[in-house]
Protein backbone atom coordinates (compact mmCIF):
# COMPACT_ATOMS: atom_id res chain seq x y z
CA UNK A 1 0.00 0.00 0.00
CA UNK A 2 2.86 2.47 0.49
CA UNK A 3 4.38 1.75 -2.86
CA UNK A 4 0.55 2.21 -4.39
CA UNK A 5 0.66 5.86 -2.40
CA UNK A 6 3.99 6.75 -3.76
CA UNK A 7 2.59 6.07 -7.00
CA UNK A 8 -0.53 8.18 -6.69
CA UNK A 9 1.84 11.12 -5.62
CA UNK A 10 3.96 10.50 -9.08
CA UNK A 11 0.49 10.50 -11.18
CA UNK A 12 0.25 13.74 -9.45
CA UNK A 13 3.62 15.20 -10.68
CA UNK A 14 3.32 13.01 -14.26
CA UNK A 15 -0.25 15.12 -14.71
CA UNK A 16 0.79 18.61 -13.65
CA UNK A 17 0.35 20.89 -16.66
CA UNK A 18 4.16 21.63 -17.12
CA UNK A 19 4.96 17.90 -17.08
CA UNK A 20 2.60 17.32 -19.74
CA UNK A 21 3.93 19.94 -21.70
CA UNK A 22 7.11 18.68 -21.50
CA UNK A 23 6.27 14.82 -21.90
CA UNK A 24 4.63 15.49 -24.92
CA UNK A 25 7.53 17.79 -26.24
CA UNK A 26 9.76 15.01 -25.24
CA UNK A 27 8.25 12.54 -27.33
CA UNK A 28 7.80 14.08 -30.14
CA UNK A 29 11.51 15.26 -30.17
CA UNK A 30 12.37 11.29 -29.57
CA UNK A 31 9.92 10.10 -32.27
CA UNK A 32 11.88 12.60 -34.27
CA UNK A 33 15.20 11.24 -33.37
CA UNK A 34 14.16 7.46 -33.65
CA UNK A 35 13.30 7.89 -37.38
CA UNK A 36 16.45 10.19 -38.28
CA UNK A 37 19.37 6.89 -38.84
CA UNK A 38 22.36 8.41 -37.55
CA UNK A 39 20.96 10.53 -34.37
CA UNK A 40 20.16 8.23 -31.31
CA UNK A 41 18.45 8.50 -28.39
CA UNK A 42 21.70 8.64 -26.63
CA UNK A 43 22.78 11.80 -28.54
CA UNK A 44 19.08 12.95 -28.50
CA UNK A 45 19.05 13.15 -24.46
CA UNK A 46 22.50 14.50 -24.60
CA UNK A 47 21.90 17.55 -26.80
CA UNK A 48 18.81 18.10 -24.73
CA UNK A 49 20.06 17.12 -21.13
CA UNK A 50 21.06 21.61 -21.08
CA UNK A 51 18.24 22.66 -22.42
CA UNK A 52 16.97 20.87 -18.52
CA UNK A 53 18.01 23.75 -16.15
CA UNK A 54 14.93 25.73 -17.43
CA UNK A 55 12.39 23.32 -15.47
CA UNK A 56 12.16 21.78 -12.08
CA UNK A 57 14.12 18.21 -11.60
CA UNK A 58 10.72 16.20 -11.20
CA UNK A 59 9.96 17.57 -14.84
CA UNK A 60 13.27 17.87 -16.17
CA UNK A 61 13.67 14.03 -15.76
CA UNK A 62 10.13 13.03 -17.31
CA UNK A 63 11.13 15.31 -20.40
CA UNK A 64 14.44 13.13 -20.94
CA UNK A 65 12.72 9.67 -20.29
CA UNK A 66 9.90 10.82 -22.75
CA UNK A 67 13.13 11.55 -25.49
CA UNK A 68 14.01 7.96 -24.36
CA UNK A 69 10.54 6.39 -25.26
CA UNK A 70 9.60 8.45 -28.21
CA UNK A 71 12.85 6.99 -29.44
CA UNK A 72 11.96 3.61 -29.11
CA UNK A 73 8.94 4.08 -30.70
CA UNK A 74 10.16 6.12 -33.71
CA UNK A 75 12.85 3.31 -35.13
CA UNK A 76 9.99 1.17 -35.75
CA UNK A 77 8.35 3.63 -38.50
CA UNK A 78 11.47 3.42 -40.81
CA UNK A 79 12.37 0.09 -40.20
CA UNK A 80 9.41 -1.10 -41.55
CA UNK A 81 8.54 1.22 -44.10
CA UNK A 82 12.41 1.65 -45.49
CA UNK A 83 14.09 -1.15 -44.23
CA UNK A 84 16.45 1.27 -42.47
CA UNK A 85 16.96 1.10 -38.99
CA UNK A 86 16.48 4.58 -37.11
CA UNK A 87 18.14 2.64 -34.29
CA UNK A 88 20.31 -0.30 -33.31
CA UNK A 89 17.38 -1.96 -31.78
CA UNK A 90 15.47 -1.86 -34.68
CA UNK A 91 17.05 -3.66 -36.82
CA UNK A 92 15.67 -7.00 -35.78
CA UNK A 93 11.80 -5.09 -36.86
CA UNK A 94 13.26 -5.44 -40.08
CA UNK A 95 13.58 -8.58 -40.81
CA UNK A 96 9.59 -9.42 -41.16
CA UNK A 97 8.21 -5.96 -41.36
CA UNK A 98 9.92 -4.82 -44.53
CA UNK A 99 8.25 -8.00 -46.31
CA UNK A 100 4.89 -6.52 -44.74
CA UNK A 101 5.13 -3.38 -45.88
CA UNK A 102 5.52 -4.60 -49.39
CA UNK A 103 2.82 -7.13 -49.01
CA UNK A 104 0.58 -3.89 -48.41
CA UNK A 105 0.71 -5.11 -44.78
CA UNK A 106 2.63 -1.82 -43.55
CA UNK A 107 -1.08 -0.09 -41.50
CA UNK A 108 -0.84 -3.50 -40.12
CA UNK A 109 2.73 -3.81 -39.44
CA UNK A 110 3.17 -0.55 -37.90
CA UNK A 111 -0.35 -0.85 -35.12
CA UNK A 112 1.17 -4.48 -33.89
CA UNK A 113 4.45 -2.87 -33.55
CA UNK A 114 3.20 0.53 -31.45
CA UNK A 115 0.80 -1.95 -29.39
CA UNK A 116 3.74 -4.06 -28.66
CA UNK A 117 5.41 -1.30 -27.66
CA UNK A 118 2.85 0.10 -24.92
CA UNK A 119 3.03 -3.40 -23.92
CA UNK A 120 6.55 -3.77 -23.23
CA UNK A 121 6.99 -0.49 -21.07
CA UNK A 122 3.43 -1.41 -19.89
CA UNK A 123 4.62 -4.56 -18.16
CA UNK A 124 8.62 -3.05 -17.58
CA UNK A 125 6.89 -0.28 -15.69
CA UNK A 126 5.03 -3.05 -13.34
CA UNK A 127 8.31 -4.63 -12.67
CA UNK A 128 9.97 -1.37 -11.84
CA UNK A 129 7.55 -0.16 -9.17
CA UNK A 130 7.28 -3.48 -7.45
CA UNK A 131 11.39 -3.87 -7.75
CA UNK A 132 12.40 -0.29 -7.15
CA UNK A 133 11.74 0.22 -3.76
CA UNK A 134 12.87 -3.27 -2.30
CA UNK A 135 16.26 -2.81 -4.83
CA UNK A 136 16.80 -0.02 -2.77
CA UNK A 137 16.21 -0.53 0.49
CA UNK A 138 18.56 -3.41 0.49
CA UNK A 139 20.83 -1.07 -1.47
CA UNK A 140 20.54 0.84 1.99
CA UNK A 141 22.79 -1.69 3.69
CA UNK A 142 25.79 -0.82 1.20
CA UNK A 143 29.07 0.94 2.25
CA UNK A 144 31.91 2.23 0.05
CA UNK A 145 33.17 -1.65 -0.07
CA UNK A 146 30.04 -2.58 -1.84
CA UNK A 147 29.42 0.50 -3.61
CA UNK A 148 33.14 -0.17 -5.07
CA UNK A 149 31.93 -3.89 -5.91
CA UNK A 150 28.84 -2.64 -7.45
CA UNK A 151 31.07 -0.32 -9.78
CA UNK A 152 33.76 -3.17 -10.81
CA UNK A 153 30.08 -5.70 -11.58
CA UNK A 154 29.32 -3.24 -13.89
CA UNK A 155 32.20 -2.20 -15.66
CA UNK A 156 32.57 -6.40 -16.04
CA UNK A 157 29.39 -6.78 -17.53
CA UNK A 158 30.40 -4.98 -20.32
CA UNK A 159 33.42 -7.58 -20.46
CA UNK A 160 31.54 -10.88 -19.63
CA UNK A 161 28.18 -9.77 -20.86
CA UNK A 162 28.52 -7.62 -23.89
CA UNK A 163 28.84 -8.55 -27.68
CA UNK A 164 31.79 -6.56 -28.38
CA UNK A 165 35.48 -7.69 -28.30
CA UNK A 166 36.56 -7.93 -24.84
CA UNK A 167 39.80 -6.55 -25.69
CA UNK A 168 38.37 -3.63 -27.25
CA UNK A 169 35.89 -3.36 -24.18
CA UNK A 170 38.73 -3.44 -22.01
CA UNK A 171 40.42 -0.86 -23.58
CA UNK A 172 37.10 1.71 -23.89
CA UNK A 173 36.33 1.49 -20.04
CA UNK A 174 40.15 2.34 -19.05
CA UNK A 175 40.10 5.57 -21.76
CA UNK A 176 36.89 6.17 -19.96
CA UNK A 177 38.31 6.00 -16.50
CA UNK A 178 41.76 7.67 -17.81
CA UNK A 179 39.23 10.66 -19.06
CA UNK A 180 37.88 10.89 -15.45
CA UNK A 181 41.34 11.19 -13.70
CA UNK A 182 41.76 14.40 -16.21
CA UNK A 183 41.59 17.68 -13.63
CA UNK A 184 41.89 17.85 -9.74
CA UNK A 185 42.63 14.84 -7.31
CA UNK A 186 39.47 14.38 -5.53
CA UNK A 187 40.99 13.37 -2.22
CA UNK A 188 44.21 15.86 -2.42
CA UNK A 189 43.20 18.55 -4.82
CA UNK A 190 46.29 18.15 -6.51
CA UNK A 191 45.97 18.72 -10.47
CA UNK A 192 46.08 15.27 -12.60
CA UNK A 193 47.43 15.30 -15.84
CA UNK A 194 46.43 18.62 -16.44
CA UNK A 195 50.56 19.77 -18.44
CA UNK A 196 49.41 23.34 -16.67
CA UNK A 197 46.71 24.11 -19.03
CA UNK A 198 43.95 26.02 -17.18
CA UNK A 199 41.00 24.80 -18.86
CA UNK A 200 42.01 21.08 -18.28
CA UNK A 201 41.54 21.58 -14.50
CA UNK A 202 37.53 21.47 -14.42
CA UNK A 203 38.49 17.91 -16.18
CA UNK A 204 35.77 16.61 -19.17
CA UNK A 205 32.19 17.27 -18.63
CA UNK A 206 30.12 14.06 -19.43
CA UNK A 207 27.74 15.92 -21.92
CA UNK A 208 29.89 17.52 -24.12
CA UNK A 209 32.32 14.31 -24.77
CA UNK A 210 28.75 12.44 -25.43
CA UNK A 211 27.38 14.71 -27.42
CA UNK A 212 30.83 14.01 -29.79
CA UNK A 213 30.54 10.42 -29.51
CA UNK A 214 27.29 9.61 -29.99
CA UNK A 215 25.81 12.65 -32.19
CA UNK A 216 28.97 14.25 -34.13
CA UNK A 217 30.05 10.62 -34.59
CA UNK A 218 27.10 9.09 -35.59
CA UNK A 219 26.69 12.13 -38.27
CA UNK A 220 30.20 11.53 -39.63
CA UNK A 221 29.52 7.61 -39.92
CA UNK A 222 25.97 8.36 -41.59
CA UNK A 223 27.45 10.97 -43.54
CA UNK A 224 29.78 8.11 -44.79
CA UNK A 225 26.80 5.14 -45.37
CA UNK A 226 24.91 8.04 -47.50
CA UNK A 227 27.30 7.68 -50.56
CA UNK A 228 27.29 4.05 -50.27
CA UNK A 229 23.33 3.52 -49.58
CA UNK A 230 19.60 4.80 -50.75
CA UNK A 231 16.74 3.92 -50.09
CA UNK A 232 15.29 1.74 -52.75
CA UNK A 233 11.47 1.70 -51.96
CA UNK A 234 9.45 4.09 -50.53
CA UNK A 235 6.32 2.57 -48.76
CA UNK A 236 3.60 5.11 -47.61
CA UNK A 237 1.51 3.98 -44.94
CA UNK A 238 -0.71 5.19 -42.14
CA UNK A 239 -2.13 3.47 -40.05
CA UNK A 240 -6.32 3.15 -39.92
CA UNK A 241 -9.03 1.58 -37.59
CA UNK A 242 -9.26 -1.81 -39.56
CA UNK A 243 -5.18 -2.04 -38.85
CA UNK A 244 -5.27 -1.15 -34.85
CA UNK A 245 -8.01 -3.39 -34.96
CA UNK A 246 -6.04 -6.04 -36.50
CA UNK A 247 -2.93 -4.95 -34.27
CA UNK A 248 -4.90 -5.81 -31.03
CA UNK A 249 -5.95 -9.04 -32.80
CA UNK A 250 -2.69 -9.82 -33.41
CA UNK A 251 -1.19 -8.97 -30.04
CA UNK A 252 -4.01 -10.72 -28.28
CA UNK A 253 -3.52 -14.35 -30.47
CA UNK A 254 0.12 -13.82 -29.43
CA UNK A 255 0.18 -12.78 -25.98
CA UNK A 256 1.53 -15.24 -24.38
CA UNK A 257 4.34 -14.96 -26.47
CA UNK A 258 4.54 -10.84 -25.97
CA UNK A 259 4.50 -10.95 -22.25
CA UNK A 260 7.45 -13.45 -22.67
CA UNK A 261 9.32 -11.34 -25.00
CA UNK A 262 8.43 -8.15 -22.21
CA UNK A 263 9.41 -9.88 -18.84
CA UNK A 264 12.71 -11.31 -20.41
CA UNK A 265 13.33 -7.94 -21.92
CA UNK A 266 12.93 -6.23 -18.53
CA UNK A 267 15.33 -8.43 -16.64
CA UNK A 268 17.77 -8.02 -19.77
CA UNK A 269 17.74 -4.12 -19.50
CA UNK A 270 18.33 -4.49 -15.76
CA UNK A 271 21.81 -5.98 -16.35
CA UNK A 272 24.37 -2.92 -16.78
CA UNK A 273 25.79 -2.66 -20.17
CA UNK A 274 23.01 -3.92 -22.50
CA UNK A 275 20.49 -2.38 -23.02
CA UNK A 276 17.70 -2.41 -26.09
CA UNK A 277 19.22 -3.89 -28.85
CA UNK A 278 20.08 -7.46 -27.10
CA UNK A 279 16.83 -7.27 -25.66
CA UNK A 280 15.53 -7.17 -29.30
CA UNK A 281 17.31 -10.17 -30.73
CA UNK A 282 16.65 -11.94 -28.01
CA UNK A 283 12.97 -11.07 -27.92
CA UNK A 284 13.25 -12.58 -32.10
CA UNK A 285 15.23 -15.26 -31.30
CA UNK A 286 12.88 -17.16 -28.63
CA UNK A 287 9.87 -16.14 -30.74
CA UNK A 288 11.00 -17.67 -33.80
CA UNK A 289 12.64 -21.25 -31.74
CA UNK A 290 9.65 -21.77 -30.28
CA UNK A 291 7.04 -20.94 -32.87
CA UNK A 292 5.02 -23.57 -34.74
CA UNK A 293 5.56 -21.92 -38.12
CA UNK A 294 9.16 -21.17 -37.89
CA UNK A 295 9.46 -21.17 -41.66
CA UNK A 296 7.18 -17.65 -41.88
CA UNK A 297 10.04 -15.97 -40.02
CA UNK A 298 11.77 -13.61 -42.47
CA UNK A 299 8.97 -13.35 -44.77
CA UNK A 300 6.12 -11.56 -43.03
CA UNK A 301 5.53 -13.16 -39.64
CA UNK A 302 3.60 -10.15 -37.61
CA UNK A 303 5.30 -12.45 -34.74
CA UNK A 304 8.62 -11.30 -35.66
CA UNK A 305 7.38 -7.53 -35.04
CA UNK A 306 5.84 -8.18 -32.00
CA UNK A 307 8.47 -10.01 -30.05
CA UNK A 308 11.31 -7.69 -30.63
CA UNK A 309 9.62 -4.46 -29.83
CA UNK A 310 7.82 -5.97 -27.01
CA UNK A 311 11.27 -7.04 -25.68
CA UNK A 312 13.20 -3.95 -26.54
CA UNK A 313 11.12 -1.24 -25.08
CA UNK A 314 10.65 -3.19 -22.10
CA UNK A 315 14.63 -3.36 -21.39
CA UNK A 316 14.65 -0.13 -22.14
CA UNK A 317 12.48 0.64 -19.66
CA UNK A 318 14.48 -1.76 -17.41
CA UNK A 319 17.86 -0.10 -17.66
CA UNK A 320 16.64 2.94 -15.91
CA UNK A 321 15.94 0.73 -12.67
CA UNK A 322 19.63 0.18 -11.73
CA UNK A 323 20.35 3.59 -12.59
CA UNK A 324 17.91 5.15 -9.80
CA UNK A 325 18.21 2.67 -7.48
CA UNK A 326 22.26 1.73 -7.33
CA UNK A 327 23.25 4.83 -9.46
CA UNK A 328 24.59 2.70 -11.94
CA UNK A 329 23.33 2.89 -15.73
CA UNK A 330 21.68 0.00 -17.52
CA UNK A 331 22.47 1.70 -20.79
CA UNK A 332 23.93 4.18 -22.24
CA UNK A 333 21.38 6.14 -22.63
CA UNK A 334 20.59 5.88 -18.77
CA UNK A 335 24.31 7.04 -18.46
CA UNK A 336 22.74 10.55 -20.14
CA UNK A 337 20.23 10.48 -17.53
CA UNK A 338 22.58 9.81 -14.91
CA UNK A 339 24.28 12.45 -15.73
CA UNK A 340 21.39 14.80 -15.58
CA UNK A 341 20.89 13.83 -12.09
CA UNK A 342 23.96 15.03 -10.80
CA UNK A 343 23.87 18.53 -12.91
CA UNK A 344 20.96 19.19 -10.89
CA UNK A 345 22.10 18.11 -7.94
CA UNK A 346 20.47 15.07 -7.11
CA UNK A 347 23.13 11.72 -5.88
CA UNK A 348 21.03 8.76 -7.19
CA UNK A 349 21.18 5.42 -4.97
CA UNK A 350 18.68 4.46 -2.39
CA UNK A 351 18.29 7.32 -0.65
CA UNK A 352 16.93 9.30 -3.24
CA UNK A 353 13.64 7.62 -2.91
CA UNK A 354 13.95 8.67 0.36
CA UNK A 355 15.10 11.97 -0.13
CA UNK A 356 13.75 12.91 -3.29
CA UNK A 357 10.35 10.84 -3.52
CA UNK A 358 8.37 13.39 -6.02
CA UNK A 359 11.49 12.66 -8.52
CA UNK A 360 11.62 9.60 -8.06
CA UNK A 361 7.99 8.52 -8.37
CA UNK A 362 7.30 11.36 -10.54
CA UNK A 363 9.60 9.43 -12.96
CA UNK A 364 8.09 5.84 -12.27
CA UNK A 365 4.35 7.58 -12.85
CA UNK A 366 5.64 8.77 -16.60
CA UNK A 367 6.65 5.26 -17.51
CA UNK A 368 2.54 3.99 -17.56
CA UNK A 369 1.73 7.71 -19.06
CA UNK A 370 4.48 7.88 -21.57
CA UNK A 371 3.98 4.63 -23.03
CA UNK A 372 0.22 5.24 -23.42
CA UNK A 373 0.76 8.92 -25.09
CA UNK A 374 3.34 8.16 -27.38
CA UNK A 375 1.18 5.23 -28.49
CA UNK A 376 -1.74 7.68 -29.15
CA UNK A 377 1.19 10.05 -30.71
CA UNK A 378 2.13 7.22 -33.27
CA UNK A 379 -1.07 5.95 -34.11
CA UNK A 380 -1.98 9.12 -35.47
CA UNK A 381 1.01 10.47 -37.08
CA UNK A 382 2.58 8.02 -38.55
CA UNK A 383 2.75 9.92 -42.35
CA UNK A 384 4.14 13.26 -40.73
CA UNK A 385 6.78 11.10 -38.87
CA UNK A 386 7.75 9.31 -41.81
CA UNK A 387 7.80 12.78 -44.17
CA UNK A 388 10.87 13.81 -41.64
CA UNK A 389 12.77 11.16 -43.71
CA UNK A 390 12.35 13.45 -46.86
CA UNK A 391 14.00 16.54 -45.24
CA UNK A 392 17.14 17.44 -47.23
CA UNK A 393 20.09 15.90 -45.82
CA UNK A 394 22.30 18.64 -46.46
CA UNK A 395 19.71 21.00 -44.78
CA UNK A 396 19.06 18.80 -41.53
CA UNK A 397 22.71 17.84 -40.51
CA UNK A 398 24.34 21.20 -40.39
CA UNK A 399 21.11 22.04 -37.93
CA UNK A 400 21.68 19.26 -35.88
CA UNK A 401 25.93 19.61 -35.89
CA UNK A 402 25.31 23.30 -34.89
CA UNK A 403 22.60 22.57 -31.72
CA UNK A 404 25.41 20.10 -30.60
CA UNK A 405 27.91 22.80 -30.26
CA UNK A 406 25.25 25.42 -28.30
CA UNK A 407 24.39 22.24 -26.04
CA UNK A 408 27.69 21.67 -25.40
CA UNK A 409 28.72 25.22 -24.91
CA UNK A 410 25.50 26.14 -22.57
CA UNK A 411 26.63 23.44 -19.95
CA UNK A 412 30.03 25.45 -18.57
CA UNK A 413 29.92 28.31 -21.13
CA UNK A 414 33.11 27.30 -22.40
CA UNK A 415 34.99 26.70 -25.40
CA UNK A 416 36.79 24.16 -24.14
CA UNK A 417 33.80 21.53 -23.97
CA UNK A 418 32.97 22.84 -27.75
CA UNK A 419 36.17 21.47 -28.68
CA UNK A 420 36.15 18.43 -26.72
CA UNK A 421 33.08 17.66 -28.51
CA UNK A 422 34.43 18.26 -32.03
CA UNK A 423 37.58 15.81 -30.76
CA UNK A 424 35.39 13.24 -29.38
CA UNK A 425 33.33 13.81 -33.05
CA UNK A 426 36.64 12.07 -34.68
CA UNK A 427 37.14 9.73 -31.79
CA UNK A 428 33.71 8.17 -32.06
CA UNK A 429 34.30 7.81 -35.25
CA UNK A 430 37.11 6.07 -35.55
CA UNK A 431 35.98 3.76 -32.65
CA UNK A 432 32.76 2.85 -34.39
CA UNK A 433 34.77 2.24 -37.55
CA UNK A 434 37.41 0.19 -35.87
CA UNK A 435 34.45 -1.53 -33.47
CA UNK A 436 35.82 -0.39 -30.43
CA UNK A 437 32.28 -0.01 -28.38
CA UNK A 438 30.90 3.65 -27.22
CA UNK A 439 29.00 2.51 -24.24
CA UNK A 440 31.74 0.93 -21.99
CA UNK A 441 33.38 4.77 -22.47
CA UNK A 442 30.39 6.74 -21.78
CA UNK A 443 29.93 4.40 -18.79
CA UNK A 444 33.46 4.87 -17.37
CA UNK A 445 33.03 7.97 -17.90
CA UNK A 446 30.11 8.66 -15.51
CA UNK A 447 30.91 6.45 -13.19
CA UNK A 448 34.53 6.94 -12.98
CA UNK A 449 34.38 9.22 -9.98
CA UNK A 450 32.47 7.49 -7.61
CA UNK A 451 34.60 4.59 -8.87
CA UNK A 452 37.48 6.03 -7.31
CA UNK A 453 36.13 7.56 -4.46
CA UNK A 454 34.51 4.57 -3.25
CA UNK A 455 37.98 2.49 -3.72
CA UNK A 456 39.81 5.05 -1.98
CA UNK A 457 37.18 4.87 0.88
CA UNK A 458 37.40 1.45 0.79
CA UNK A 459 41.06 1.29 1.38
CA UNK A 460 41.20 3.85 4.15
CA UNK A 461 38.38 2.16 6.10
CA UNK A 462 40.84 -1.04 5.18
CA UNK A 463 43.96 0.11 6.48
CA UNK A 464 45.07 0.08 2.86
CA UNK A 465 44.49 -3.80 2.78
CA UNK A 466 42.76 -5.27 -0.49
CA UNK A 467 40.88 -7.44 1.68
CA UNK A 468 38.39 -5.25 2.94
CA UNK A 469 36.30 -6.37 -0.37
CA UNK A 470 36.38 -9.98 0.41
CA UNK A 471 35.85 -9.58 5.01
CA UNK A 472 31.93 -8.57 4.13
CA UNK A 473 29.40 -10.78 2.66
CA UNK A 474 27.48 -8.30 -0.01
CA UNK A 475 30.78 -6.92 -1.43
CA UNK A 476 32.73 -10.64 -1.46
CA UNK A 477 30.06 -11.83 -3.53
CA UNK A 478 29.71 -8.89 -5.83
CA UNK A 479 33.72 -9.36 -6.69
CA UNK A 480 33.79 -12.65 -6.61
CA UNK A 481 31.11 -12.00 -9.81
CA UNK A 482 32.70 -9.00 -11.24
CA UNK A 483 36.03 -11.27 -11.52
CA UNK A 484 34.59 -14.63 -12.84
CA UNK A 485 32.30 -11.76 -15.85
CA UNK A 486 35.97 -10.41 -17.05
CA UNK A 487 37.33 -14.23 -17.23
CA UNK A 488 34.51 -15.74 -18.78
CA UNK A 489 35.57 -14.72 -22.35
CA UNK A 490 39.11 -16.21 -21.66
CA UNK A 491 37.53 -19.26 -19.90
CA UNK A 492 35.05 -19.66 -22.92
CA UNK A 493 38.23 -18.98 -25.19
CA UNK A 494 39.89 -22.29 -23.34
CA UNK A 495 36.83 -24.42 -23.44
CA UNK A 496 36.87 -23.73 -27.33
CA UNK A 497 40.18 -24.60 -27.40
CA UNK A 498 39.92 -27.59 -25.38
CA UNK A 499 37.02 -29.14 -27.61
CA UNK A 500 38.99 -28.29 -30.40
CA UNK A 501 41.63 -30.19 -29.45
CA UNK A 502 39.40 -33.13 -28.64
CA UNK A 503 37.48 -33.13 -32.30
CA UNK A 504 40.89 -32.98 -34.15
CA UNK A 505 42.68 -35.59 -32.20
CA UNK A 506 38.85 -37.52 -32.83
Amino acid sequence: METLGHLMVGFGVAFQPLSLLMMVLGLLLGLAVGVLPGLGGTAGVALLLPLTVLVPPEVAIIFLAAIYWGALYGGVITSILFAIPGEPWSVALIFDGYPMAKQGKAGLALSAAFLASFVGIFVAAIFFVAAAMPLALFALKFGPPEMFAIMLLAFSTFVGLGTGHPAKTLISTAFGLLLTAVGLDLVTGQPRFTYGSIAWLSGYHFVPVTIGLFGIGEIMIDGEDRFNSEIKEVIHAKVGIQDMKDGVAAIWAFFPQTILAAVLGFFVGVLPGTGATPASFLGYGLAKQYSKNPERYGHGAIEGIIAPQAAANSAGTGSLLPMVSLGIPGSPTAAVLLAGLYMWGLWPGPRLFMEQPVFVWGMIASLFLSGAVCLVICMLGVPWLAAIMRVPWGLLTPTIVIACFIGSFVMRNIMFDVWCTLVFGVVGYIMKKLKYPLAPLAVALVLGDMTERFLRQSLIMGDGQWSVFFTRPISMWFMIIAMFLFAFPAIQAIKAKVKAGKASAA
